[in-house]
């Protein structure tokens, strides 16, 4: 008879056990001489015992089947040693890693304090490396043209442009993140740019046509410094309200359609219920920006331009799974100096219109959902922009309304991801009367429709012989006609946008990711490029927008990026009335990112 049954048939009495056979079969079981349980053959009980401490009593019922076990009872637990460092157990282990490996335990990332018991330190350091070959329609400049049989208002459409920056960072600050947010955080992120353009004639990269057809700049920026403080916990999940005041990045949506930027300000905010509701009370004071890196420049002081943001977010509000935003801004606009930016443009006012200092006070009302609603993924936002504002073409009073709206579905099949996208922004039919219904954001950086990776939405596209103004700003979606969205006012009379677009990301490996959109744009109205360009008609379809992009990292981790993509924007009519062809117009985008 085996062992397992005949103790089987001994604790169900069909059976005597043999002398000292139950201590022996246990001791056997657990393979030493000093066992954790013992039996209590008086019992007939399996009770447990901790090694170094005697065995606790049994607490068997008659009632009770003998041949369950008990829990240890908690007395059988004894008393705990504190240990006088806990961050450093791994250490006095044995494990211990250079300083430069990000991908284990390291005093420069914060895994453990670096003085006291709760004081941290996070250094960041990011290379961000860009060669994009692009073409965009490039006028000929009016003063000299390098070729001098050129007598078009175009010229060569090839540019090159390589760009190197470099962000170095730190954060410090007190308190065990793994639990609660930190009581005080400090940080500081400052930026090198070095970035050099290549065009095909002169006059294309600053105002003095004798500074030739390349153009090679650098900047060093301030781009965060803030410090935020820690105000109060209001549950004992650590809902909090804090403060938050300097240089600092902020988004008023999920997908960066208003206003998306590092700008100097104060902002109040906090959580709710396990998280689950969350708010935002800001103002913020433009700092002004270097045009060529896009970097901030401190140096040149803020701007009379102020931002005041109230939202709140609401996870779970009727649909488990996705969240809700409300929002509410409100842009007020002063600048009414000149302003040139460093290659000699005007940039305030634009280029455009009566070219007058204009001021402005818009507010804008929205709405934005992200999150799964069942099968489907969905992101939504909808603004309305309502206020006064100088009219670009007649200097009058003129009162904003405007809105926009854009959504993207998808829906996830394993390792592929398709995707259907949808964008509206209102444009103004009559750009001489007192309305401005032309839609414009305050800061854009939209992840929208392939986000940079697109054409339309990546490239700063000129409108030639109608001002020295952008027809769409770089990484923006609208069509808002200004002098940049870096250092330009928002423009309320502009053509408005229409895009729809599919598309699909491709998981071919964990490493390796393939994403491709198609979209297709149209101008909402026309009237104001008629104006500014003095011709009519002009046609709404700006063209088709097609794209791919291959994404790797090789360690499966955002330390090491490298992205290829290319892109093409075949033109619509409205396109070929504004630049006289109907050339296919290309970017291809080499990205490679290190993070430490």
């Amino acid at each position: 008879m085996s062992l397992c049954l005949s103790l089987a048939l001994t604790a169900a009495g069909l059976c005597p056990p043999a002398p000292h056979a139950n201590s022996l079969a246990m001791e056997t079981l657990i393979g030493g001489s000093l066992p954790a349980y013992l039996y209590d053959p008086d019992e007939v009980k399996i009770v447990r015992r901790r090694p170094g401490h005697p065995p606790p009593k049994s607490r068997h019922r008659p009632d009770q089947n003998t041949a369950n076990v008990d829990p240890a009872p908690i007395d059988a637990v004894g008393e705990f040693l504190p240990v006088p460092d806990r961050w450093r157990i791994m250490e006095t282990l044995g494990f211990k890693y250079p300083w430069y490996d990000p991908y284990n335990q390291n005093i420069w990332k914060g895994d453990k304090p670096i003085h006291d018991e709760d004081w941290f330190l996070s250094l960041l350091a990011i290379s961000d490396t860009v060669l994009e070959p692009r073409s965009i329609p490039t006028p000929v400049g009016p003063q000299a043209s390098a070729d001098p049989g050129a007598l078009d208002i175009f010229a060569g459409g090839d540019q090159t442009i390589v760009s190197q920056t470099v962000l170095a960072g730190l954060v410090y600050y007190k308190g065990n993140t793994t639990f609660k947010p930190p009581a005080y955080e400090y940080r500081l992120t400052l930026a090198l740019n070095y970035n050099r353009v290549d065009i095909d004639d002169v006059r294309g990269l600053d105002i003095d046509p004798r500074e030739g057809k390349t153009r090679v700049d650098g900047f060093i920026a301030l781009q965060e410094v803030f410090a935020d403080i820690h105000l109060r916990d209001v549950s004992p999940r650590y809902d909090f309200d804090a403060i938050r005041f300097g240089i600092q990045p902020f988004s008023s949506d999920f997908r960066g359609f208003l206003f998306q930027d590092l700008q100097f300000g104060v902002r109040l905010f906090g959580n709710r219920d396990n998280n689950k509701k969350q708010y935002n009370l800001a103002w913020f004071r433009r700092v002004e920006k270097d045009l060529n890196s896009g970097l901030n420049d401190v140096s040149e002081g803020l701007r009379d331009d102020d931002i005041f943001i109230a939202n709140y977010y609401w996870q779970d509000l009727g649909i488990l799974g996705f969240t809700s935003q409300a929002t509410l801004v409100y842009n007020r606009n002063r600048e009414t100096d000149l302003f040139f930016d460093s290659n000699g443009f005007i940039q305030r006012p634009s280029s455009l219109g009566t070219e007058r200092p204009r001021e402005y006070d818009v507010a804008y009302l929205g709405y934005n959902g992200d999150g799964r609603i069942g099968w489907l993924n969905l992101s939504a936002s909808a603004y309305y922009a309502f206020g006064d504002n100088q009219g670009t073409f007649t200097g009058r009073d003129s009162d904003v309304r405007a809105g926009f709206f854009a959504a993207e579905l998808s829906r996830d099949y394993d390792w592929i991801r398709p995707r259907l996208s949808v964008a509206y922004a209102s444009g103004d039919e009559d750009p001489f009367d007192d309305r401005s219904n032309g839609y414009d954001a305050i800061f854009e950086n939209p992840i929208f429709a392939g986000a940079d990776t697109s054409y339309w939405i990546r490239q700063n596209v000129p409108l030639i012989g109608g001002g020295g103004v952008t027809l769409a700003s770089r990484n923006g979606i609208l069509n808002s006609m200004r002098s940049s969205k870096e250092q330009g006012q928002s423009n309320f009379d502009n053509p408005g946008l229409h895009l729809i677009g599919i598309g699909a990301d491709f998981d071919i490996t964990p490493e390796s990711r393939v994403s491709f959109n198609v979209n297709q744009l149209w101008f909402d109205e026309t009237a104001v490029l008629e104006a500014a360009r003095n011709q009519a008609p002009i046609d709404r379809e700006i063209g088709t927008d097609v794209s791919i992009a291959w994404i790797w990292r090789p360690f499966m981790t955002q330390n090491i990026v490298f992205r290829l993509s290319g892109a093409a924007l075949e033109p619509g009519d409205g396109l070929a009335d504004l630049y006289g062809d109907d050339d296919t117009y290309y970017t291809v985008l080499g990205n490679v990112i290190f993070t430490y």
